[in-house]
């Protein structure tokens, strides 16, 4: 692809973090509705849990395929399609009439979804070709992340308050039809000049893996955890998993090379997303329903004492991406875990039916601090030393483990919640809570453990073998069709 002038390059910039603004914002948008969804269709906490996991998990099994289409058959065209299906799928879910209608509406919009955010991250990184460009465009990147994920609550609570649940869904629409619009006219098609063949087993695997995972974990509570679904589903999942790592091993062209997890750094920020994306969605799951199901606040005050976070979440990637590119990715990663665990602590130990609003504000402050941190060093680890040509796989397995935790977040605090509670909701909320806060806090010690191995002599080695792995493999390749 030729260079672009800058100002076409910040257009294309631009328009693909639209489409990361809808579909981060989808993430955690929805949370603040689910009360009402609740009140007006009828819907149990389990089929809440599915309203946001059918969302994240089909994004999640989706995501490393559409990468990998999009190098093959056109970037530009994989993302055009996948905004199409993402503003129908949100009209679509406007209008659901039963819960089990909005959940096959959710998963409509997410397979859109997962053909927005790693291929405008692969547009990204063939847009700017530049180093330090790059490093720039992909902190933007990380901050359109933060802001529009802690954004979300904020934002559904104005909109569920003023206007109604589905109200939700309705700004995607014409953001979609303009973002459609602006792709075809301006951001150039692009191809990998070898990219990966489709990988259906593969594929296959991955969907049995995730999906039986946390359909095991949301169900568990209801149908019983030794009950022969629930324990069928595990077992899949485990088989399935077993499977992926030996047959992916074993192919010329995977759905994903695992030898990109011979880098320490990137098999480091794959965790430290899920772990990250984990505490976020499930604090933003609990949280919605303890502010008005257990304090009986509207969701519009809901929304707004979530505020603290928001600004914390959008002030501070900027603030992170610096410090990666002047110091590297530690320091960040150590401040966000220790605010997530910060944050998870103080919820443990305090948090009540009455407890001070005070109090709450400094728990939700850490945990934007937290998030607003983590997102800069996951995104420049994940995507550093992997070759431009594989981006779409590369930033698809970024995107990835971001909505695997995401759904394992709600799928595993939401059900803690459902086993331990007992009694009313709100009266027995703040005990069975309690063992959700405290995986939090594990999600943030996990962090700072990942930031500190990330980031050592031996891990920056293993990133360097491993970018020489793909640069051997491109060399034996031109040899051997020469010598053909």
């Amino acid at each position: 692809m030729p260079e672009l002038s800058r100002r076409r390059r910040m257009l294309i910039l631009v328009i693909c973090c639209s489409s990361l603004f809808m579909v981060s914002l989808d993430n955690t948008i929805v949370n603040l509705a689910l009360p009402s969804i609740q009140r007006e269709l009828g819907s149990s906490l389990s089929a809440l849990q599915w309203t946001v996991d059918a969302y994240t998990l089909v994004i999640a099994c989706l995501l490393l395929l559409s990468g990998s289409t999009a190098d093959r058959i056109g970037r530009r065209r994989v993302f055009q399609t996948g905004l199409v299906l993402f503003g129908l799928g949100s009209l679509l879910c406007s209008a659901a009439p039963t819960t089990g209608a909005l959940i096959a509406c959710r998963a409509l919009q997410a397979v859109g979804g997962s053909m927005l955010n790693p291929v405008a991250l692969s547009i990204i990184s063939n847009t700017f070709l530049d180093r330090r460009e790059r490093a720039k465009a992909i902190g933007v990147w990380g901050a359109v992340i933060g802001v529009s994920m802690a954004l979300g609550p904020v934002l559904g609570g104005v909109l569920v308050d003023g206007v109604g649940w589905r109200s939700v869904f309705w700004i995607n629409v014409p953001v979609a039809v303009a973002a459609v619009v602006l792709c075809a006219k301006f951001v150039p098609e692009s191809r990998a000049a070898r990219a990966r063949r489709f990988d259906p087993l593969g594929q296959l695997l991955v969907v049995v893996l995730l999906g039986g995972l946390v359909f095991g974990i949301i169900e568990g509570p209801n149908l019983g955890w030794t009950s022969p679904a629930i324990l069928g589903c595990f077992a899949a999942a485990l088989v399935a998993g077993g499977l992926l790592v030996r047959v992916e091993s074993r192919l010329s062209q995977p759905l994903v090379d695992p030898r990109f997890f011979r880098s320490i750094p990137f098999s480091a920020a794959t965790l430290t997303a899920v772990c990250a994306f984990a505490a976020l969605s499930g604090f933003l799951f609990l949280n919605a329903l303890y502010l008005q199901d257990v304090r009986g606040y509207t969701p519009l005050h809901a929304g707004l004492l979530t505020l603290p976070m928001a600004v914390m979440a959008g002030v501070l990637p900027p603030v992170s991406a610096r410090l990666v590119s002047s110091r590297g990715a530690r320091v960040s990663l150590l401040i966000a875990g220790a605010a997530i665990a910060a944050s998870a602590l103080l919820l443990a130990l305090v948090l009540r039916a009455d407890t001070p609003i005070a109090v709450m504000l400094v728990a939700y402050v850490l945990f934007g601090v937290g998030f607003g941190m983590v997102n800069a060093p996951i995104t420049n680890t994940a995507v550093a030393g992997m070759p431009l040509s594989q981006s779409g796989v590369a930033g698809a397995v970024a995107s990835t483990s971001r909505q695997t935790g995401a759904a394992l977040g709600v799928a595993v605090l939401g059900s803690l919640v459902t086993s331990s509670i007992a009694g009313p909701f709100a009266a027995g909320f703040a005990g069975a809570a309690r063992p959700a806060w405290l995986v939090m806090i594990g999600c943030g010690l996990a962090i700072v453990v990942l930031g500190i191995l990330a980031t050592g002599r031996r891990a920056v080695a293993s990133a360097a073998r491993t970018a020489a792995l793909f640069d051997e493999s491109a060399t034996e390749r031109v040899a051997a069709a020469a010598a053909r």
